[in-house]
């Protein structure tokens, strides 16, 4: 595994995969690879019921590299290297449900990556922000995108366009995060919420999590037919 990422399986079903560079959580090219490495592994891996997405030390990640971009001959060949070493459709394509701890700063890519979970926990004293604007750049990392899908274009337009930081509380109003919690219980309660989802039949988690994103991607009249095929599948007991 790349420096700064590190995994752990569970007994429980539980994959936890923590950012490993602090005191900012930082990511550069080599932590992309290993968190690469970590959701590839995971994702190949029968036993695993679901996934936690965590960070160790006083933030959670306040995004990439920016000094990076000045080693590519321009910003545009940053920018490719980046997509081309890209985690996220990774993260957001894992057949299980997965789970983000939250605290500190969570901002720039480092909420984004968290937005491609289906669930957030926050600690009180969480800061999150897509602060790309401020730098004349767009969030790379599916911000626009993934913060639309979790709260709606009238509630995210105003974040990505003023790039103003919001507090744990703001945030759980909005819908980006589902849970806020003392600082001294997210280790805690992530564990337990970790364990609820791994208990739950893989099948069934599947698709309800198919259905549900389909609610979002799909017209009502495919998502609702959607709805019931997966209904049928699971009644037959396969995702065939």
């Amino acid at each position: 595994m790349a420096e700064g990422v590190r995994l752990v399986f569970g007994h429980d079903g539980v994959a936890t995969i923590t950012l490993c560079h602090p005191p900012l959580n930082i990511y550069d090219l080599e932590m992309r690879d290993g968190l690469i490495e970590a959701i590839s592994a995971v994702r190949d891996v029968p036993d695993v019921r679901c996934v936690v997405l965590a960070a160790e030390g006083k933030h959670f990640s306040v995004g990439a590299d920016l000094s990076e971009f000045g080693t590519a001959e321009s910003i545009l060949d940053a920018r490719r290297i980046r997509w081309d070493r890209d985690p996220w459709l990774l993260l957001l394509h894992l057949p299980v449900p997965t789970l983000c701890a939250l605290h500190g700063y969570a901002l720039g890519s480092g909420l984004e990556m968290s937005l491609l979970c289906d669930l957030r926990i926050a600690s009180a004293d969480t800061v999150l922000g897509l602060p790309e604007v401020k730098l004349g750049m767009l969030p790379a990392a599916g911000g626009t995108q993934s913060l639309t899908t979790a709260i709606g274009p009238a509630a995210a337009l105003p974040l990505v366009l003023s790039g103003r930081n919001i507090d744990a509380v703001e945030a759980h109003r909005l819908g980006i995060v589902c849970e806020v919690v003392p600082p001294d219980d997210l280790n805690g309660r992530t564990a337990e919420l970790a364990s609820e989802l791994a208990r739950l039949d893989p099948l069934t988690a599947r698709a309800l999590r198919r259905c549900l994103r389909a609610a979002n991607d799909l017209p009502l009249d495919h998502g609702l037919a959607t709805e019931r095929r997966w209904v049928r599948l699971v009644a037959a007991g396969t995702d065939a």
